[in-house]
């Protein structure tokens, strides 16, 4: 195949990508069901009949992909909302995914006779649940989730697959006949390393870019990339979990007040669409339709099992420790979907030349299959159905790019003497970020706003948003003390 073949077949899949998930998002089909049935479609058993069954590339291909889906799962997630369900959401992405691994190991080697470690290996592959998945469905539907389950869910679901991914190389080890007492040293140093680069990377680009003043806009996300692309490649170079670092610089940069965090929210979240896409379209190439009739039956049981069994065990006998009620346990424990990065772990246990007897990677490719079709379509009708549908609010609040639907405001407010934003630049001022600062009026000039323009008195702050009680109540507080000096009353506007 030539460049110029290659190049419209790349253009004729982005097209066909974008405009199927447009079609079929407003029924709540998950991404990932779409790209990879277009996968299959153009695969050697499919129509376009494209040979491609390398599984080394296809693990490469996968690695960069899910390197900045996981970094934008923590980018986008809000620590003001997921706080107060922090614990129970690690709990869940930590030891239930032990439980789980656990429960479906067992249920394979009885049930499947598969040897232990080769069952344990499945049940690790699998352990992890897909925050894409869920909460494309969540979004096409509008639902948000009462008792605090979206950021629940978006936290265990973005923190999991690490720990998933550690459960899978310590299986991948083991089947190898690899020392199992470096097992203990390699767990400190994943958790350690990841832990330490992700914190330390995120926390020093998080003070550059308060900092910085790149003349050139479009340089700010290229900076971001590097950082974590250097912080993925250097943790998994000294022995860390680099996803469990690219995860941590994704949450700990998109709660830090950093300039231009609205352009690097749009950036990265086109560059993990267009992630989310090759990788699933790789694995959906990667997939054989003719091998799926082998791997029904034990797929589905397996299926069957994890739904019934195994995720609600998980789930139940952590968040019973939390006291969260009955009907949100239940529908945890049903949202808990396999996605993509279960099919990618499945790859790098292939790639590895682990000793397997079975079909793992099209046996894991059917459980995320099935476990989408039939656990992600009754989503809305279950949780409608328990009343856990919060009416009041979007679901889009779990996000740190949240902003309301509501008519946008723009309200004036000039600068006094004792203003805490005064003579302070507009990074460091911690306007509230569902504040935006459309222009600052200095006199007879207007001043296009950066992180870096200076806020100085007289100033008058051209704001935009929803949320102004802030605004209302430094007024307030402005008139009580200084009277003589209070500042004008703000304007509204449509």
């Amino acid at each position: 195949m030539g460049l110029t073949e290659g190049l419209i077949i790349i253009a004729v899949v982005l097209l066909l990508c974008v405009t199927s998930s447009k079609l079929l998002y407003r029924f709540g089909v998950p991404t990932l069901l779409i790209f990879m049935v277009l996968g299959m479609v153009f695969g050697s058993d499919g129509l376009v009949g494209i040979e491609f069954d390398n599984y080394e590339l296809a693990r490469k291909i996968c690695s960069v992909g899910l390197i900045f889906i996981m970094f934008y799962g923590g980018f986008g997630t809000s620590w003001r909302t997921a706080k107060p369900v922090i614990g129970p959401a690690v709990c869940m992405s930590t030891l239930g995914v032990v439980i789980t691994a656990g429960l479906t190991g067992v249920f394979c080697h009885l049930i499947l006779h598969c040897s232990w470690l080769e069952g344990l290996l499945i049940g690790s592959v699998v352990a992890s649940t897909d925050a894409a998945s869920v909460f494309a469905i969540l979004r096409s539907r509008k639902l948000n989730l009462k008792g605090g389950l979206a950021p629940l869910l978006e936290v265990e679901s973005g923190s999991n697959d690490p720990f998933a991914y550690m459960l899978t190389m310590i299986m991948v080890m083991l089947i190898k006949g690899e020392g199992a007492g470096s097992i203990p040293l390699m767990l400190v140093l994943q958790l350690a390393v990841g832990l330490g680069i992700g914190f330390g990377f995120a926390k020093l680009a998080a003070m550059v870019l308060r900092r910085i003043n790149l003349e050139i806009d479009g340089l700010y996300p290229i900076f971001v990339t590097a950082v974590v692309v250097l912080g993925y490649a250097l943790s998994e170079y000294l022995g860390g979990n680099g996803y469990l670092c690219v995860y941590i610089i994704g949450i700990v940069l998109g709660n830090s007040r950093i300039m231009h965090k609205r352009s690097l929210v749009h950036f990265f979240d086109g560059i993990s669409w267009v992630m989310q896409i090759m990788l699933f379209f790789t694995l959906g190439l990667l997939a054989f339709p003719s091998q799926m009739p082998q791997i029904i039956v034990p797929g589905i049981l397996v299926s069957i099992f994890m739904i019934v069994v195994a995720r609600p065990l998980a789930t139940f006998s952590i968040l019973s420790w939390f006291k969260i009620p009955f009907k949100q346990q239940l529908l945890v424990s049903w949202v808990g979907l396999r996605g993509a990065a279960s099919i990618v772990f499945a790859i790098y246990a292939v790639a590895n030349h682990a000793p397997l007897k079975g079909d793992i990677f099209h046996m894991v490719f059917f459980v995320a299959l099935f476990s989408v079709a039939v656990q992600g379509t009754l989503i809305p009708r279950l949780a409608k159905t328990l009343g856990l549908v919060e009416k009041e609010s979007s679901v889009f609040k779990t996000f740190t790019d949240y902003q309301e639907e509501n008519q946008t405001k723009l309200l004036e407010y000039r600068i006094h003497p004792h203003s805490p934003w005064a003579n302070k630049t507009i990074i460091e001022a911690e306007i509230p970020e569902e504040i935006l600062v459309v222009m600052v009026k200095r006199g007879r000039d207007v001043v296009v706003p950066k992180g870096s323009t200076l806020i100085k008195v007289g100033d008058t702050l051209v704001l935009s948003g929803q949320n102004f009680k802030v605004l209302r109540n430094l007024r307030q507080d402005k008139q009580h003390k200084h009277p003589k000096d209070a500042p004008p009353s703000i304007g509204e506007g449509g």
